[in-house]
């Protein structure tokens, strides 16, 4: 199934699903559209199924409504005692019996079945599905609410939606939460207001999960308005929290801290535990997340409060600031605390707090430059998000990815990532700051600078207003690295005093290094500080060996070399810069070189295997290939998803391996290379 679907919009496992390999059914899907049933298919199916008797033929569309096997008991309750002319369609091959249950031999069969009913017919078959399901007890929600919908059902969708909803969310299945609470939001005022107002608050927290920020502060403020209507201070503080995080991660962090604050105020009438533990909580995250280290008593306060209400999420999380907060200040024990608070979030099932344990681990992981726990910590915590629908954790964790991309050289993989997360439909919310500056960084190194110096302006401007430490960081650096590139000292001065304005705090010693390397680059008189990475600070010395020593990063340990004064290093730094495509910073190279009194560069050795005698990436080879099937430029990095100029980048250095003056003969070099 890969290997057919491969090149097309079609995915492997949903054909398998949908043919079972059957070669016919399988052959017409990939000759279409993803997502649609072939006309040629629709037809063969209804012929088979039109051909049965007018006994078996209504039980069959009664069960091309349900979109699984259903086991026999319950098609014996659905069909009643015409359950036994089913047989009728299992000697047709219309229907299978195995595994105790009853269904289509295909799933692409059941669902062109189903395609041609007409709408009202549909809608009373769903509806008999409703009324067996709900002589079960206790009912399969799940299946319930589905065909409760289809058959516009408003009444068992307002008594089992959100239970059904909760549930989902509870078993980690967000997707299905959301889902199951949008299908009953247009009948949401049928609810009595209490209940109303805990549908829109729970609806409005997985929304924040599912990363549509905007929604759940939208859906969240109806919430609070029926909450203040009712006049019960706990759960009109509770709602507040919840709002509160959906408007920090959009970018407010002003109203997070108000709403915060609001429900302080009304814990002290709510003389409650569980309150006091979930606001002391919040507003020790809050803080710990935007004015870093100045939260500590207050989140060890919210965490003996969670423990002693039984609150497994909130001392997960509190533990989980706690070692962020420690890891800001350098003691050894916050990354400890990080682990502890992933352990314990995973072992009680509170998938947002592990979702946030991953997180936090990342990014501490990350600023201290330890890669190769960051890999292992991206691997697991991508795939936690993923399978439970986390998404707002998720983009988080993608941006880390890309970060790490970009520091072991793998430039192509970051940029796609980067592009696919800041293209990504609606607001990142504060998330912008997190990937938006790391794309321009990339875009710079590659000489794209007008766009990519808006989006670090922007990122800037917008990371102090949401008092984004992480932010400020990523943008600080990459605004750092322009000011070299760009030869804007003055620009770097300015930096250099706003960071000098508040003392840098022990645990940031790798990244703030990376920040003041960039400005002793860009020629400010630096030297390195106390607590500053090694990496940097050799870098910053002269010591240009021990620098290129201890870091993986191909770019830079070119720099590092560029700035060597050494013939022999700053041209393999060039070669390296070439080969990155890292154009600004080649060119200063080269400047170095000139100074050192070398006029022409040596041309570098091919690196040439077996299988690639042309010593191209993986890359230009997918770009060669497209190139010798005659696709443009821009249509190359639409079907490939970097920018033009990467493009661009890349054909150059393709001409310039192949040895070669035209694409066309790059083509025919390729052909004869076997590379294509």
């Amino acid at each position: 199934m890969a290997a057919l679907a491969a090149g097309s919009t079609h995915n492997a496992e949903e054909l398998h699903s949908l043919t079972k390999g059957n070669p016919f059914y399988l052959t017409e899907t990939l000759a279409g559209p993803s997502g649609e049933i072939p006309v040629t298919v629709v037809d063969a199916v209804l012929a088979r199924v039109g051909s049965l008797s007018d006994h078996c033929l209504p039980l069959v569309e009664q069960l091309s409504v349900i979109p699984s096997q259903l086991q026999l008991d319950f098609a014996e309750r659905l069909l009643g005692k015409d359950f036994e002319q089913l047989a009728e369609a299992e000697q047709r091959g219309v229907l299978v019996l195995e595994s105790g249950g009853v269904g289509f031999r295909h799933e692409i069969a059941r669902r062109a079945t189903e395609q041609q009913l007409p709408e009202i017919r549909r809608r009373s078959l769903n509806a008999t599905v409703v009324s067996a399901l709900l002589q079960e007890e206790p009912p399969d929600l799940s299946r319930l609410i589905h065909h409760a919908a289809q058959a516009r059902d408003v009444d068992t969708l307002v008594a089992y939606a959100p239970q059904a909803a909760r549930a989902s969310s509870a078993a980690g299945s967000h997707q299905e939460a959301v889902a199951t609470f949008e299908a009953v939001t247009p009948y949401a005022d049928r609810l009595p207001p209490d209940e109303r107002a805990a549908f829109l608050d729970d609806y409005a927290w997985e929304l924040h999960i599912a990363h549509r920020l905007s929604d759940a502060v939208q859906v969240g403020e109806e919430a609070i308005k029926l909450r203040e209507r009712a006049g019960e201070p706990a759960a009109l503080a509770e709602t507040l929290l919840r709002v509160s995080r959906s408007q920090y991660l959009s970018g407010d962090t002003k109203h997070a801290i108000t709403g915060i604050e609001r429900a302080g105020r009304l814990a002290e009438s709510a003389d409650s535990k569980d309150v006091l533990a979930s606001i002391s909580a919040y507003r020790g995250m809050t803080v710990t997340q935007a004015r870093q280290g100045h939260a500590i008593e207050e989140l060890q306060r919210a965490r003996q409060l969670a423990l002693e209400v039984g609150r497994t999420d909130l001392a997960a999380l509190c533990l989980n600031y706690l070692g962020v907060t420690y890891s800001y200040v350098g003691n050894p024990e916050g990354l400890r605390l990080i682990h502890e608070s992933l352990e314990s979030a995973l072992a009680s099932g509170d998938h947002e707090s592990a979702a946030r344990g991953y997180t936090s681990l990342a990014a501490v992981l990350y600023r201290e430059g330890r890669f190769a726990e960051l890999a292992d910590c991206l691997d697991a915590g991508l795939e936690f998000t993923h399978e439970h629908g986390i998404w707002s954790h998720s983009y988080d964790l993608e941006v880390h990815q890309a970060q790490l991309d970009l520091r072991l050289g793998r430039w192509d993989a970051a940029e796609t990532r980067l592009r696919r997360l800041v293209a990504s439909t609606g607001d990142p919310g504060m998330f912008a700051v997190y990937s938006r500056p790391v794309l321009a960084r990339l875009m710079l190194r590659q000489d794209e600078s007008a766009e990519a110096e808006d989006m670090l302006a922007a990122s800037w401007k917008r990371a102090w207003a949401q008092e984004s430490l992480i932010g400020v960081l990523y943008t600080g650096v990459g605004g750092a690295e322009w000011t070299w590139l760009s030869g804007r000292r003055d620009v770097a001065e300015q930096l250099h005093k706003t960071a000098t304005e508040q003392p840098i705090p022990v645990g940031l010693g790798f990244i703030v290094g990376e920040f003041y390397y960039y400005l002793w680059r860009a020629g400010l008189e630096i030297e390195p500080f106390e607590g500053c990475a090694e990496v940097y600070a050799a870098a910053m010395r002269g010591d240009w060996e021990r620098a290129v020593a201890l870091t993986e990063d191909p770019y830079e340990q070119a720099l590092f070399k560029a700035g060597s004064g050494d013939v022999e290093a700053t041209t393999q730094a060039i070669w390296a810069l070439d080969e990155l495509g890292a154009r600004p910073a080649a060119s200063l190279a080269r400047a170095e070189l000139a100074k050192l009194g070398v006029k022409r560069l040596p041309r570098r050795p091919a690196a040439a295997t077996r299988s690639n005698p042309a010593g191209l990436t993986a890359r230009q080879i997918d770009v060669l290939r497209l190139l010798a099937a005659g696709r443009s430029n821009n249509e190359i990095a639409a079907e490939l998803v970097l920018s033009v100029r990467t493009v661009d980048h890349h054909v150059s250095a393709i001409l310039l391996k192949l040895g070669v003056p035209t694409r066309r003969q790059a083509a025919s070099t390729a052909a004869s290379l076997g590379l294509v």
